[in-house]
Formats: C-alpha cells, sequence, structure tokens
C-alpha cells in the first residue's frame, strides 16, 4: 500500500500548490454531487448531455470545456508570468516551472483551442449548410467523449502522479526514461494520443458531413466562407495529425517497453522525432487559424451588410495555405544542421505562404469599404485581428529568414510571435464566433456592454504583455528561463509584461461574469435572426429545434438567407401543416461515453504501467466496438404531429 500511495502521490504532488488543488477538487466534486442530487438531476444529465448524440449538445459541451481550458491554461500562464516579474525571484522552483510551461503549452493547444474549434464546428456547420445533424452522429459523440476523458486525464497528472515536464513539444532525450522518470510523461503521450484519436474522427466526420450533406442547389461555390475554411481544415486534420500519432507512439514505447527509437546512445534518432512532431506542428498551426478566417469572414460580412469581397478569391487562398502548410516544418528547426539548401527552400516556402494569408487581409478591409459597418463585440474582435496578425505574420516572414532566425531562435521573440499568432489570430478568432452565434446557440445575447470591457482588457493588456517580449528576444532572453538575475536589462520589460497577463486575466473574470449575468438578464433573441444575418443558421429559430430544418431549405445563391431576404422570399420559413411529415434523427447512445470511460481506464494503466488496468480498459474499448456494430436500433422517428406543435410555438406555420 505505500509504494502504490508513493507512486499515486510522490512529492511533487504535495507541494501546497497542488495540496490546494486538492481541497479545490473535492469541495467542487462535492458541491456538483450535492447540487445534482438536491435537485434530482442526475437522470437529466444522463438522458439530454452525457447520452446525447445531438451536434448542438455536443458543440455547447465543447465550448463549456474549452472555457474551463481557458481557465486552466490562464492559470498556468499567470504562474510563469508572476515567477519572471522580477529577477532572482523562487516562486516556483525550476522543476515546478518546467511542468507549468508544459502543461500551459499542452492545454492551450491541444485542450483549449482545439476544442474550441470542434465547437464551432458542431454549433454552426449542420446549420449553415442546411443539414440536420453531422454525417456520423454516435462518431461525433466518441470524438467529444475522447476528448473530455483525455483532458481530465492530462489534469489530474498536477495531483496524481506528476506533471509532464519535457515542454508541450516533448523533444527527445527529454523524454527519454533515462532522463524523465516518473508517470509525468506518460500523461502526456497517452491523453494527446487519446484526444488524438477524437480530432482524426471529427475530422473525418465533418468532411463527409459538408462533401455530402449540403442543401440542394448549395455547390461547393455557395458554401459560407466558414464552412470552406471548415473543410481544409478536416482535411488537414486528417493529414497532419498521423506524424503525431507516430511520433508519440514510438515515444511511448521507448518509455514503457524499451525500444530505442529516440534513444541516441543505443542507435535512435531524436531527429525524426522533431522532423514528425513538426511534420503535424505546421499544419497544426493552419488548423487552429483556418477556421478563424473562415469565422472572420462571416463576421465582417454580416456587420458590413455587404457581401464578402473576393469569395472566390478567398477559396483559393484557403486551399493554397492548405497545401503550402506542409512545405513549411523545417523552419522551425532551421538551427539544427540541415544544411544551407533544405534551409533555403523552407525559407522561401515560409514566405510564399504570407501570401495567400495577406490576401485575405485585403479582402476583409475591402469588404468594410462603403459598407455600413457596425461595431458588436464579434465585430470588435475580428477589427482588432487585422493589426494584430499583421503583426505576427511580419515576425514570421523575419522568422523564416534563415540568417534572422539563427539570431531569434529559442529567443522570446519567438515567444511574442507565437502568441501574436495563436493569440491575435485563433483566440480572436474564436471569442468573434462565440459572440456571433452565442445567441444561436443559447436564445440570448452575450451583454454587449460587459462584453466591450472583456475586449478592452483583453485586447490591451494582450499587447502590453507581449510587445515586451519582442524587446527581451531582442535583448537576449531565452525561452524556458525559470529565473534571471539583474544587470541584463529584462527586469522592466518582464514587470510590464506580467502586468500585461494580469489584465487579460481580469477581462478573463468579466467574461465567466458576463455569461452568468447574460443567463439571467440578456436579451432574448426572439426573431431568430438577432445581428440581420447572411446565412442560412438565422433562417432557423434560437434555439433551433432538435432536427434543425423541418424542411431542408433549397439554396440559389450563396448568402442564401439575405437572398431571400432581398427578395422577400422569407416565408419558405413558414411551413403548411399538412405538408410536415415524419423526421428521423438518431438516438442517444451511452456507448460514446462508455467508450471515452474505457479508453481513460486504459490510459490509466498505461500510465502506471499496471497492465491489467491497461488490458481491462483495452476489452472494454472492442466490446463496445463489436456492440456498436451490431446495434442497428440507432434512429427514432419524430412524428409529424409533434413536430407540428413545435413549429407552432415557434410562429412558423402558415395561417
Amino acid at each position: 500500500m505505500s509504494s502504490l500511495l508513493a507512486q499515486l502521490f510522490p512529492p511533487a504532488t504535495t507541494r501546497g500548490m497542488e495540496l490546494s488543488a486538492d481541497v479545490l477538487i473535492v469541495l467542487t466534486s462535492a458541491a456538483i454531487i450535492y447540487v445534482l442530487t438536491r435537485y434530482h438531476k442526475w437522470g437529466h444529465l444522463w438522458r439530454e448531455w452525457l447520452t446525447t448524440v445531438d451536434h448542438k449538445k455536443i458543440g455547447i459541451m465543447y465550448l463549456i470545456a474549452a472555457i474551463t481550458m481557458l481557465f486552466r491554461g490562464g492559470v498556468d500562464a499567470l504562474l510563469m508570468r508572476g515567477q519572471l516579474a522580477v529577477p532572482n525571484n523562487h516562486f516556483l522552483g525550476p522543476l515546478h516551472y518546467d511542468e507549468i510551461f508544459t502543461t500551459h503549452g499542452t492545454i492551450m493547444i491541444f485542450f483549449m483551442s482545439m476544442p474550441f474549434i470542434f465547437a464551432m464546428f458542431n454549433l454552426a456547420i449542420p446549420l449553415m449548410i442546411g443539414a440536420r445533424d453531422v454525417a456520423f452522429p454516435r462518431l461525433n459523440a466518441i470524438s467529444f467523449w475522447l476528448f473530455a476523458f483525455a483532458a481530465f486525464m492530462f489534469n489530474i497528472s498536477f495531483v496524481v502522479g506528476g506533471s509532464p515536464n519535457a515542454g508541450w513539444t516533448s523533444y527527445p532525450p527529454l523524454t527519454e526514461l533515462a532522463f524523465n522518470p516518473g508517470v509525468g510523461q506518460n500523461y502526456y503521450l497517452l491523453a494527446i494520443q487519446i484526444s488524438g484519436i477524437g480530432s482524426i474522427a471529427t475530422g473525418v466526420n465533418f468532411l463527409v458531413t459538408i462533401l455530402k450533406m449540403r442543401a440542394p442547389g448549395m455547390t461547393l461555390m455557395r458554401m459560407p466562407m466558414f464552412v470552406w475554411t471548415s473543410l481544409v481544415t478536416s482535411a488537414l486534420i486528417l493529414f497532419a495529425f498521423p506524424p503525431l500519432t507516430v511520433a508519440l507512439a514510438m515515444t511511448m514505447l521507448d518509455r514503457l517497453f524499451g525500444t530505442d527509437f529516440f534513444t541516441i546512445t543505443h542507435g535512435g534518432m531524436p531527429m525524426m522525432y522533431v522532423n514528425l512532431f513538426w511534420l503535424f506542428g505546421h499544419p497544426e498551426v493552419y488548423i487552429l487559424i483556418l477556421p478563424s478566417f473562415g469565422i472572420f469572414s462571416e463576421v465582417v460580412a454580416t456587420f458590413s451588410r455587404k457581401r464578402l469581397f473576393g469569395y472566390s478569391t478567398m477559396v483559393w487562398s484557403v486551399i493554397t495555405i492548405t497545401l503550402l502548410s506542409y512545405g513549411t516544418w523545417v523552419h522551425h528547426f532551421f538551427t539544427m544542421g540541415a544544411g544551407p539548401g533544405v534551409n533555403v527552400f523552407f525559407g522561401i516556402s515560409t514566405m510564399l505562404i504570407a501570401i495567400p494569408t495577406g490576401i485575405k487581409i485585403f479582402n476583409w478591409i475591402f469588404t468594410m469599404w462603403g459598407g455600413r459597418v457596425r461595431t458588436p463585440v464579434a465585430m470588435l474582435w475580428a477589427l482588432a485581428f487585422i493589426p494584430t496578425f499583421v503583426v505576427g505574420g511580419a515576425t514570421g516572414v523575419m522568422l523564416g529568414a534563415v540568417v534572422g532566425d539563427y539570431q531569434f531562435h529559442n529567443s522570446y521573440f519567438l515567444i511574442a510571435h507565437f502568441h501574436n499568432v495563436l493569440i491575435g489570430g485563433t483566440v480572436f478568432g474564436l471569442l468573434a464566433g462565440m459572440y456571433y452565434w452565442w445567441p444561436k446557440t443559447f436564445g440570448f445575447k452575450l451583454d454587449e456592454r460587459q462584453g466591450r470591457w472583456f475586449f478592452w482588457l483583453f485586447f490591451i493588456g494582450f499587447w502590453i504583455t507581449f510587445m515586451p517580449q519582442y524587446a527581451l528576444g531582442f535583448m537576449g532572453m531565452t525561452r524556458r528561463m525559470y529565473t534571471y538575475t539583474t544587470g541584463y536589462g529584462w527586469s522592466l520589460p518582464n514587470l510590464v509584461s506580467t502586468i500585461g497577463a494580469f489584465m487579460m486575466g481580469a477581462g478573463f473574470v468579466v467574461f465567466v461574469y458576463s455569461i452568468v449575468y447574460s443567463y439571467k438578464h440578456g436579451e432574448r433573441d426572439l426573431t431568430g435572426d438577432p445581428w440581420d444575418g447572411r446565412t442560412l443558421e438565422w433562417s432557423l429559430p434560437s434555439p433551433p429545434p432538435s432536427y434543425n430544418f423541418a424542411r431542408i431549405p433549397v439554396v440559389s445563391d450563396r448568402d442564401a438567407w439575405w437572398e431571400m431576404k432581398q427578395h422577400n422570399q422569407t416565408n419558405v420559413v413558414q411551413l403548411n401543416p399538412n405538408d410536415i411529415q415524419p423526421i428521423e434523427m438518431p438516438k442517444s447512445s451511452s456507448i460514446p461515453f462508455l467508450m471515452g470511460l474505457a479508453f481513460f481506464v486504459g490510459g490509466i494503466g498505461m500510465v502506471f504501467e499496471w497492465w491489467w488496468v491497461a488490458i481491462l480498459g483495452g476489452l472494454g474499448v472492442v466490446a463496445l466496438l463489436i456492440i456498436g456494430s451490431f446495434d442497428y436500433n440507432d434512429h427514432e422517428e419524430i412524428h409529424a404531429e409533434t413536430i407540428r406543435h413545435t413549429e407552432a410555438s415557434l410562429g412558423r406555420l402558415q395561417g
């Protein structure tokens, strides 16, 4: 028993911060259990959420998870900035700091940004293309629960077993067992592997959904821009995640089974891992940013009351980015001795990819030019993106210049650029999309006044945080330093950067308060079209019924709903009661939740090398796959009378 406790709770998990987290976890869990029991909500939770296959509810769960992970990763960021605020600080020890920056990067990339993107996919795409659900509803739910249990697994490492500490990229030999004993790195490998399976399944699902389930008349060149960027993102996922899967599997074999893929003293090649990781890693940058490009296109066109300028150019630019993104991965390690020929090729490819990216900036500006521009919070995020991403793109080209990269590599200049692009691009875009589609999803708007407070605190705090880091990079400060001495001139820029980070944290607090306030007092969306939107989702009530469309719309032009409004054809949403037919929809299922649980059990078994637990989880996965394969009763019919009653309550029946 003592050896088991020592394995579960090594000294790294019994520091004051970890013990405080233990107490909070226990108290929070107890409060949740009390509320669910007190108000008899266990059955409702199981029927309506844990077993749902409705893409809208899955999107809401992804969104809640993403916001939760934004808080978790943000706390890590504040801890790091607190440590670096002044020289010779020992608020965090070196090992603790390594754990914090590893979990921060991993959570923000894999467990915040990815589920936030998948939330937007689920909440918007079926509605935008006139579909009643995704192509594979049960697979969609499995994808979510694999992510959810993987995120839970990764986060418990903080208090059970020990956190990973080799950075979010986890290069060997830092990950090899000889240099990194303990189970922390096992958590990293297994959590990302399990979540990655769900991500690949989501890519397959939305690729098929977009290609095969569009409304009649919606040709590829009539699709909304967000649908286009989601299509190419899904394709990127299918080709980008397998190299990561291979790299992590090989590392896991090295750690758990004694192989030597990356053990240089036994003939292994650490550079093979680096190449495999960045074969995933650079397309991943565009997996994260392309959906935001699509969101900005929808938001800018809607709030400029104009058709998107240069639509076909935008389509071809995102296709070009998709193709070029696989030819730039070596720019992440110019300094590792690949040679001048290789470096020149990848330097040029890096600069080339800036061209289609820049095209979109001009397209959004020309869309606003001459339009009647409104600036609700969603539009503010879109406007903020343009100058922010221009700076991020320009510094990216600087890093793509091989000679310059030799100076900037592994410095705080790189840290500033990376966050400039991912926060100023991905996060700004996802926040714009969240504010834009929130009333469609929940039936009420987020408070605009509080949203502006959130925007300005976060936006100004962002610039205060990362502009000094460009200067620190020029001054020679390297990444992953947990402390520094006086005399380098780094003290003031680091202090200013920390102040900016806490401003961003204050903005997040306002954001969370705004959600709670708006739920109780926010403006209800009674029209289904609060922004005077352009695409099909705004033809539906807010929130939409479970079947989305009682009658699948017919599309005759781009911006289908806008065109219907311009030609006074909005009455097409009104239904003759006698024309309503029964609709077949997928049934709820417990298999996705149980599948996630089985992967979690198997993953925990592998993390701690409890092989009987790992085998038990694996057998559970196989059993659930077999049971699901023979479950032919996976759809149910919504009766015409039920649909008539629902549509009548929404005021959508003729007469």
